[in-house]
């Protein structure tokens, strides 16, 4: 297992750098190609049929995240000629109704989320009874081909925890608070577990409300008031990063701030020195890469992964890297 972890901390450290050094050689040219893609956008570069897929998530309202996921959903369906339909809901029995919905529409794919997977067995069965081909996204990886899901695109939520933790060695931290905002996610709870296996130091968890940031931000500020040892704030979704930085703003604390999830306002916070580093998991990959193999799976049999998840992360993004990427994060696409 550690032979395993060591070659993706290499692999993903080589694919980052890669990928960096060509944004930073290229840059024109690639907003340029940006520029064209955009103008092209809505125009389908291929002739099957339009099939409709639906994707049903687990997201709460106003969640920059999921803004991302879709716009790369939608980037592809418009190549693939697919139209497109998104709903969600962060509780899990309203989000598996959502999913009933789909199947009574006789959709020809479905890609869910499967934050919170005892409540989505049955839905996602169903589907699959019902001839409709499934592609898990995000969370819920080693439940997706239990229930009978193609396939499944994100990150593992252990690893992308245990290189959270390894570079919190590296920056010589000694307590941090892994902020949870959604309980019952069980995503999230691998995070942190992740966090706790590969860290040196001592974790401690804050659940939180999600839905309530002004209570979010009110509870890590607290918690840093009364526990000045705290010296790492690691907040489990880019929206959340804000809040922690006024709570430390607020407990006069000295904690680095750091956070799962890139957006333009986390790539901002990383070039200012606000934040330290960020856990990114490319959210725009998981949208288009599961449109993209519903698509594939209609029309030529194809299926990714060999029975493994299509991993998109993680990637650690520091300082050095949020220039590069900073026009991507702009565009809502990183």
């Amino acid at each position: 297992m550690a032979r395993f972890r060591t070659w993706v901390s290499i692999a993903l450290a080589g694919v980052l750098g890669a990928s960096l050094a060509g944004c930073s050689s290229t840059g024109g040219k690639r907003a340029e190609d940006a520029a064209k893609a955009e103008a092209a956008q809505g125009r389908a570069a291929v002739d099957t049929p339009r099939w409709t897929f639906a994707m049903v998530t687990h997201s709460g309202d106003g969640d920059t995240f999921w803004d991302i996921v879709q716009k790369g959903a939608q980037q592809a369906a418009a190549k693939d000629n697919i139209k497109f339909l998104y709903s969600h809901h962060d509780e899990a029995q309203q989000q598996a109704q959502l999913v009933d919905a789909a199947i009574d529409k006789k959709v020809d794919g479905l890609i869910v989320t499967l934050a919170k997977p005892g409540a989505m067995k049955a839905a996602v069965e169903r589907a699959v009874k019902a001839g409709i081909p499934v592609v898990t996204v995000n969370s819920g990886s080693e439940k997706s081909k239990e229930f009978g899901a193609l396939t499944h695109i994100g990150q593992d939520e252990e690893i992308a925890g245990e290189a959270v933790g390894e570079e919190l060695n590296e920056r010589g931290r000694k307590k941090a608070l892994c902020v949870l905002h959604e309980q019952g996610n069980v995503g999230h709870e691998q995070r942190c577990d992740g966090v706790r296996e590969s860290f040196d130091g001592k974790l401690v968890n804050l659940y939180v409300d999600g839905t309530n940031m002004p209570d979010t931000q009110a509870a890590i500020e607290a918690r840093l008031q009364t526990d000045k040892s705290l010296d790492s704030v690691v907040t489990l979704g880019a929206p959340f990063a804000d809040a922690a930085v006024k709570a430390k703003e607020g407990a006069s604390s000295k904690a680095e701030i750091n956070t799962f999830d890139l957006n333009a306002k986390v790539a901002q916070g990383l070039e200012d020195g606000t934040l330290g580093f960020s856990v990114d998991q490319q959210p725009y990959l998981q949208g288009y890469e599961a449109v993209d193999l519903l698509w594939l799976y209609h029309y030529n049999a194809d299926v990714l992964g060999g029975g493994q998840p299509v991993l998109t992360g993680p990637q650690i993004i520091t300082e050095k890297d949020a220039d590069a990427l900073a026009d991507y994060t702009k565009r809502g696409t990183r």
